[in-house]
């Protein structure tokens, strides 16, 4: 089985740059998720 990647696609995927802004971005909403009320140390009330 053949995975058909784009060129676009694979420079996207060795880009470092592109790499580094999408895991502060998953870091970032990752955070999010938790202060929002799963597991957070405060409460909303």
């Amino acid at each position: 089985m053949e995975a058909k990647i784009t060129e676009s696609q694979k420079r996207k995927m060795t880009n470092p740059v592109i790499q580094f802004f999408r895991f502060i971005y998953l870091s970032l909403k990752i955070l999010f998720i938790v202060e929002g009320g799963h597991g957070g140390t405060r409460n909303r009330e």
